[in-house]
């Protein structure tokens, strides 16, 4: 069983009479330790998809079960639960706290789950490590480059042990050099830890570092890219 199973999702807005579908019945399997970009125009649909797929939305129609777990049917208390548990979401524009140091920032996401304050520490220390910025713990984000400020977002990301990651234009406010230091980043998480991870991302030099690429076309994903084996598209959208 896939770790994620999404199955004939919809997703509508309304915008004065007109009806707007960027997702138009969409299935999808990925499997665990997957890494999945997800390409597509401007509006296509590519935050939509990874939002539901956060628990930040909810379709129309369809299903998603995340780990045995069928979001689309929780409540909305019951989701914010599961959402700190197991999804770690890493923007853009970064979302630092600017009055919290950045070991401060990466604990945030603990902070909402059961822990002792020495698994905390361990566990902040560990995953600001995994990125390179052990050195800048103390540091606040006007003390850091825009890349080091990602690189901690991408911890507070991690730090939870979360069962997927989704990263929405990752790279989209960085400079070329800072952009491929992130990717390669997320690409030596996804190898070395194997962290299942879904990445929102307009560059296709950006996309071709995951293992399999998708794109949203007319609210239909259509999918290209080495992996074609280990996890498929479901259903209609399945390639030959």
């Amino acid at each position: 069983m896939a770790l994620v199973e999404i199955r004939g999702v919809m997703r509508r807005y309304h915008k004065g009479g007109e009806t707007i579908t960027p997702l138009d019945g969409v299935s999808l399997d990925i499997e665990a330790g997957q890494f999945v970009s997800l390409m597509g125009a401007s509006g296509s649909g590519k935050s939509t998809l990874l939002n539901l797929l956060a628990g930040i939305d909810w379709p129309d129609e369809g299903t998603i079960r995340i780990a045995d777990v069928e979001i689309t049917s929780e409540s909305r208390g019951q989701l914010a639960r599961w959402r700190a548990e197991h999804v770690g979401y890493i923007f853009q524009d970064h979302n630092l706290v600017p009055v919290l140091s950045a070991w401060e920032n990466v604990e945030l996401p603990l902070l909402l789950l059961k822990m002792s304050r020495s698994e905390r520490q361990r566990r902040v220390d560990v995953a600001l490590q995994a990125v390179d910025l052990s050195d800048r713990a103390d540091h606040y984000p006007r003390q850091l480059s825009g890349g080091q400020e990602q690189r901690v977002g991408i911890a507070r990301a991690i730090v939870a042990h979360p069962t997927l990651v989704v990263a929405d234009e990752p790279t989209g406010d960085l400079d070329a050099e800072t952009s491929d230091q992130i990717l390669e980043l997320l690409g030596r998480l996804n190898r070395e830890l194997g962290v299942t991870l879904v990445m929102v991302t307009h560059d296709h030099q950006a996309a071709g570092i995951a293992g399999r690429q998708l794109t949203l076309v007319g609210g239909k994903l259509i999918e290209s890219g080495r992996e074609t084996s280990t996890g498929v598209l479901a259903g209609s959208e399945q390639m030959g």
